[in-house]
């Protein structure tokens, strides 16, 4: 091992030690993403149709005058959407902490990244 790469692992194993917990959860996030083969949401863009991966946060059912629905946020260490399912009040296996992956195409709507109605399907932990 050169000094140079040594430094480099050193500074590593430091930063790990001494990174929060959310930090940490996140690395661990990207990383899955990275190996599934998933887009990042960071990188997704209006318009695409995306498959990405992640744990949801939250998980909130809204109902409206017309059309109820189900919201949960997916979180992949990088960034974080709205997955809606529009008409839905509850849907099995959908709580928060849980991970999933979902496809659909991307949107932005009143400043909030969303994903309308999304094939999904629940990750067996």
């Amino acid at each position: 091992m050169t000094e140079t790469s040594a430094r480099g692992w050193l500074s590593r194993r430091l930063q790990k030690l001494t990174a929060d917990d959310q930090t940490i959860d996140a690395e661990a996030l990207q990383s899955d993403v990275a190996t599934s083969g998933c887009e990042r949401l960071s990188a997704c863009r209006k318009g695409e149709v995306v498959t990405v991966t992640g744990r949801l946060k939250s998980v909130v059912y809204t109902p409206r005058e017309t059309v109820p629905t189900l919201e949960a946020e997916l979180f992949d260490g990088s960034g974080s959407v709205t997955l809606v399912w529009l008409g839905r009040r509850r849907i099995p296996g959908i709580e928060p902490g849980r991970s999933l992956t979902a496809r659909g195409r991307f949107a932005a709507f009143d400043g909030r990244r969303v994903i309308y109605n999304p094939w999904y399907e629940l990750s067996v932990a």
